[in-house]
């Protein structure tokens, strides 16, 4: 069987699922990594065998055999390597969010368009099972005219301390955008936000958008670092999307799976990624395996949308500018 070699840009531990989902597709085979850290070169390449690494990514996309790149590098850092993979002939899948300026995003669109290849934003809910069936339900008309949509996503109060460094719209809040965007069918054209900021930060630790879509559509996303630890549940989000014939609802914790033990209660999540022992499953999974066929086969990967990334951070500074300036955004 023919296997698409593919290149792994930051093995942070995102980069690292990464690794790991590629691993498990028969198809693909991990060809080379590059990470500016020796011990994350050294992890791939004696406990994962990647037979290429390299500190920089330049010295990466001089490799002929590589047809596709993911970039997980640091929110902020994402746009030399999408480049540099471009300009190499390499197809690119970009970690979400995509950049963390709109202008950069469109640099990455229109180098996409120059060389002939693709790139890709990493909104892997859109191949999560429980987001996917209410996208198929609205498709097929079973929500009737959607009007409303509400999301909340909620993370672990001690993650705030490292994912600060990423305004939360960018940072947590971007998944939601995507949905809400793929959800609506439309573009949004006004944005009212709040933030709670806590000193000495200008990312805040609990935000509320509210986006009014030129369909008629609206949506109030909700995002927080404030599940405390002890709680034992590190995704705790839901979505309800309300249409003239029905509404479609779901909440995530109830979806894991629960320990209740001695140490207290523990849910692990298994719909985004998971190692059990070796087999990976979980919706990263499924992007990538998706992402992957694209390449070796030439065929353009339509469920993920460019152009919905550009449009989400054009709404992510309306809602940071929102929230912080405390006015409505017209876009």
């Amino acid at each position: 069987m023919e296997r698409l070699k593919v290149g792994i840009v930051g093995l942070g531990s995102w980069g690292l699922c990464h690794l790991e989902a590629y691993r498990d597709l028969p198809f693909v085979e991990v060809a080379a990594v590059s990470d500016i850290r020796p011990e994350r070169r050294q992890l791939a390449k004696e406990q994962y065998g990647v037979p290429h690494v390299f500190e920089d990514a330049e010295s990466m996309m001089q490799l002929p055999e590589i047809g596709l790149v993911s970039v997980v590098t640091y929110e902020q850092d994402h746009l030399r390597p999408a480049l540099l993979a471009l300009s190499a002939g390499k197809n690119v899948l970009v970690e979400k969010p995509v950049a963390t300026k709109t202008e950069e995003a469109r640099m990455m669109r229109e180098a996409a368009e120059k060389s002939g290849k693709f790139i890709v934003p990493g909104h892997l809910l859109r191949f999560e099972p429980k987001y996917a069936e209410i996208r198929r339900m609205i498709a097929a008309g079973e929500l009737g005219k959607v009007a409303s949509i509400y999301m909340k996503r909620s993370r672990e109060s001690s993650l705030f301390r490292t994912y600060r460094r990423t305004h939360t719209v960018h940072e947590l809040m971007v998944h939601d955008l995507d949905q809400a965007i793929w959800y609506a069918g439309g573009r949004v054209k006004r944005v009212y936000a709040n933030g709670r900021f806590p000193p000495g930060t200008d990312s805040p630790e609990v935000l509320w958008a509210h986006l009014a879509f030129d369909n008629g559509v609206i949506a109030v996303l909700h995002a927080n670092w404030m599940t405390p630890d002890e709680a034992g549940i590190a995704i705790n989000d839901c979505t309800e999307v309300i249409g003239d014939k029905g509404t479609a609802c779901f909440d995530t914790v109830a979806a894991g799976v629960q320990l209740l033990g001695a140490g207290g209660r523990r849910t692990t999540d298994l719909s985004v990624h998971r190692n059990q022992d070796g087999r990976v499953t979980g919706a990263l999974k499924e992007q990538l395996a998706y992402v992957s066929l694209c390449a070796m086969n030439g065929t353009d990967p339509d469920m993920l949308s460019f152009e919905d990334a550009i449009h989400g951070l054009e709404v992510a500074e309306a809602i940071a500018a929102s929230a912080w300036e405390g006015r409505v955004v017209d876009l």
